[in-house]
């Protein structure tokens, strides 16, 4: 992406008016002048003159359900909208039908949305394995070898939340393909910032929250659920939007809805979405593989830089292929680290005792290099 297009993002978001270099996408994104001006219009209207206008959130809605799934290469029959990752999650887990000592397979650094949704179905009978992470990465391969007769499930996170380690969905999904084994991923930490295909990599579902790389709204969410996986899946929660005849209200006639509108039992995040298609419509703008590409040669270069002052990246040495947006460091005392970034008016976050840098597209090389100088000056300091 070149400067002026870079330029021109930059200029989407009021935040980078000030001193502050914000490097913490991971966490939570900054709201866009675009998704700011849509807040606002939707407050005015609600509180004026177009207080009930279901007809344009429908509209909205398919639209912005549009624009997901050609992010994803699906159609928009196959997204729902949820309210968090965790929640999405949880409606596949309790849709599927388990026997007793069936498998799920996940991992020991997995962010807990992914995990509690399934060791939920412990009490059901259902056996959890663990796959071991080796330094920060757990990879398609290792988890290929650990699937079993009785592996129903895997689900995995596109990017590792503390490493930012980007796994083989293709690969991944190949094998589970061939096995019939439901492949489910935590799109959360990839999504915004890098590119998927759901039908490349035979994935079956898909939870992903809208509030860090898709710079929506906290609390908005949403679903990529198969045809073939939707048709073997019991449908929970099920409410009164569920259905076809939703408004024939006192018919009460339980007929789901064929497309994944059904796992939308009630009343939609109204402002969510409308902000979703408002940040969609910017990404759009600048094209989702230029993004990605921008966000690549950013972390390459985060990493080459960090690796000059004396600092061992989390993913040093691996192929563009496996990284992603998130650049990790440990240092022997984090929170300190990550306070002296904080007095330098630099955002980043601290987990598990982990140093989490996660810059997006809009983020320059300029800025990288005035976070490597801060950490350089942290280490002479820390010397003594």
């Amino acid at each position: 992406m070149n400067d002026e297009k870079i330029g021109k993002a930059r200029s989407y978001f009021p935040h980078l008016q000030s001193e502050m270099i914000y490097f913490n996408h991971a966490s939570t994104g900054p709201l866009s002048i675009p998704v700011k001006n849509t807040l606002e219009k939707l407050l005015e209207e609600r509180s004026s003159n177009k207080i009930d206008d279901y007809e344009e959130l429908l509209q909205i809605s398919g639209e912005t359900k549009e624009m997901l799934a050609r992010l994803i290469n699906s159609t928009s029959a196959r997204i729902a909208f949820t309210s968090n990752t965790s929640y999405g999650l949880n409606i596949l887990a309790q849709g599927i039908h388990w026997n007793k000592a069936d498998r799920i397979i996940l991992n020991d650094i997995e962010f807990p949305a992914n995990i509690y949704p399934f060791m939920n179905l412990i009490s059901k009978g259902v056996e959890i394995d663990f796959v071991k992470s080796q330094n920060g990465v757990v990879s398609a391969e290792q988890i290929i070898k650990s699937i079993t007769e009785k592996t129903k499930l895997i689900s995995v996170s596109y990017v590792q939340f503390l490493s930012g380690y980007r796994i083989d969905l293709q690969k991944l999904g190949k094998i589970c393909k061939e096995q019939n084994i439901i492949l489910s991923v935590d799109a959360i930490q990839g999504l915004g910032s890098l590119t998927m295909d759901v039908q490349n990599c035979n994935i079956d579902f898909i939870s992903c929250g809208t509030q860090k790389w898709m710079l929506g709204l906290q609390g908005m969410a949403f679903i990529y659920v198969s045809e073939e996986l939707q048709n073997k899946m019991d449908t929970i929660p099920a409410g009164w939007l569920s259905v076809d005849n939703a408004w024939d209200l006192t018919d009460y006639e339980f007929s789901l809805k064929k497309s994944a509108n059904r796992y939308q039992a009630g009343t939609l995040n109204t402002f969510g979405i409308y902000c979703l298609n408002a940040s969609l419509k910017l990404f759009n703008e600048f094209g989702f593989s230029e993004i990605e590409n921008q966000v690549l040669i950013n972390s390459e270069y985060f990493i080459k830089q960090l690796k000059l002052i004396g600092y061992n990246p989390m993913l040093n040495d691996l192929e563009s292929r496996f990284l992603s947006g998130i650049v990790s460091i440990a240092d022997d005392d984090s929170e300190k680290l990550f306070n002296y970034l904080s007095e330098n008016k630099i955002i980043a976050a601290v987990r598990e005792g982990i140093i989490r840098f996660a810059p997006h597209f809009y983020n320059t090389r300029q800025e990288i290099d005035k976070v490597v100088v801060v950490l350089k000056n942290y280490s002479n300091i820390n010397k003594y």
